[in-house]
């Protein structure tokens, strides 16, 4: 489903009336690994017969020159490179990335740069111009290599761990700010203090854990698929370790989320926020989509050489996307006790019924309200102390006076 070349007329918009973030798929689907969960490397059948799996220089600075244009003066800019693996474009294409973000970037602007990788690929070259030019990186470990290379092997079958590893080291040597991307799957979802554990003795401060669902049929999922009974364990069993001993240490997204949410604040991560539509993706070849999660043919919103990024960001399609979020949660997540904090959640995985038949569930409900239930006490009080102007670990000598010792 490529979209046609460049033309020279392009319908402009100045600023999109909200803001708004890009994930920059440069290379498309191409990867390096061969991961079983991964749900991009089919994205290679939008564009079959594709030869050239690289964001063209008249593209890159296309959408570069847009997406600064359109922010706001005042805000910091961040550009966000995914794939596919991104670092198989080589140095060279994201040093060029910088010099055009220079280029078109306005007086006393702040721009960043994040990048994902399987970390494969990493090593002091790589870690050195990550350093110098202040990426943040992302780096994908399900836990130790018994775990993670059960679903992430190369292409010959390989395990992927030391890989990975000696990537994570590189960074560390240059002193490369990073974050860890673990994905919970069937397998991993029953070890995790193995894998919090791991986790932390490899120096990681920032973790995200990412639930695997694949649907593949009327509320039926792979077997490599979380269930939501084995999820919501998985974090009540982290969480109670960390509430005790990390608080203010170790910074897990899910926890940071909840914490603002009980904090009455609206939730940053966009599968907890009561609308979305404000995080969007761009191809290799410049067509937008409405999500991460959803490109395909239905959710494209047109091309960035011919359409500007604020037209797409605003297009009724993208709003009504959005407000679907929304607008379709199911009577049984209105009436939610902790709806505040989960918003229905992701809406790629709202795909069973209620228990009164209704569609629209998301597929992972009782785990998360399992979790955000069992928190809700330590995040309570981890609110006050803040409204109180104290630290929020101040809940760890809480714990410790007030809860039993961990066996």
């Amino acid at each position: 489903m490529p979209s046609p070349p460049p033309t020279a007329h392009l319908r402009t918009g100045k600023h999109a009336t909200r803001g708004y973030h890009i994930m920059a798929k440069p290379i498309g689907p191409i990867c390096n690994l061969d991961c079983a969960y991964c749900y991009y490397l089919k994205k290679e059948d939008l564009y079959a017969g594709n030869q050239k799996w690289r964001m063209l220089e008249a593209t890159l600075e296309e959408f570069t020159r847009q997406y600064i244009a359109s922010q706001p003066r005042a805000s910091e800019i961040q550009f966000s490179w995914q794939g596919g693996e991104p670092t198989l474009l080589g140095i060279e294409f994201f040093a060029h990335a910088l010099t055009l973000q220079k280029k078109h970037a306005r007086p006393h602007q702040k721009i960043t740069n994040t990048i994902q990788t399987n970390g494969t690929l990493l090593d002091d070259d790589w870690a050195t111009f990550l350093k110098q030019n202040s990426f943040l990186v992302g780096i994908s470990i399900d836990g130790p290599a018994e775990i993670h290379d059960k679903y992430r092997l190369d292409k010959a079958g390989r395990s992927s761990h030391h890989q990975v590893i000696r990537g994570l080291q590189a960074l560390q040597r240059h002193q490369v700010e990073f974050n860890v991307l673990c994905v919970v799957n069937h397998h991993n979802a029953e070890y995790p203090l193995e894998i919090y554990d791991f986790l932390k003795s490899h120096g990681t401060e920032f973790i995200q854990f990412i639930p695997i669902v694949e649907p593949i049929g009327l509320g039926s999922v792979t077997d490599r698929s979380v269930t939501a009974a084995q999820y919501g364990r998985f974090l009540c069993t982290i969480f109670d370790h960390w509430v005790r001993h990390d608080v203010g240490r170790v910074f897990v997204q899910i926890f940071d989320t909840a914490l603002a949410a009980w904090c009455g604040r609206e939730p940053a991560l966009c599968i907890f926020a009561e609308t979305c539509g404000g995080a969007l993706v761009i191809e290799h070849n410049g067509d937008v989509y409405s999500c991460d999660h959803f490109v395909d043919p239905q959710h494209i919103l047109g091309n960035v050489n011919h359409i500007s990024l604020p037209i797409l960001v605003d297009s009724p399609q993208q709003l009504k996307f959005g407000c679907d979020k929304r607008d379709a949660l199911p009577d049984y997540c209105r009436e939610c006790e902790v709806r505040f904090a989960c918003n229905g959640a992701c809406p790629k995985d709202r795909f069973i019924r209620t228990p009164t038949g209704e569609p629209g569930l998301n597929y992972l409900c009782a785990g998360y309200r399992q979790f955000f239930n069992h928190i809700q006490e330590p995040m309570k009080q981890m609110a006050n102390f803040l409204r109180a102007g104290l630290p929020a670990d101040s809940i760890m000598a809480f714990q410790a006076a007030h809860a039993p010792s961990e066996k």
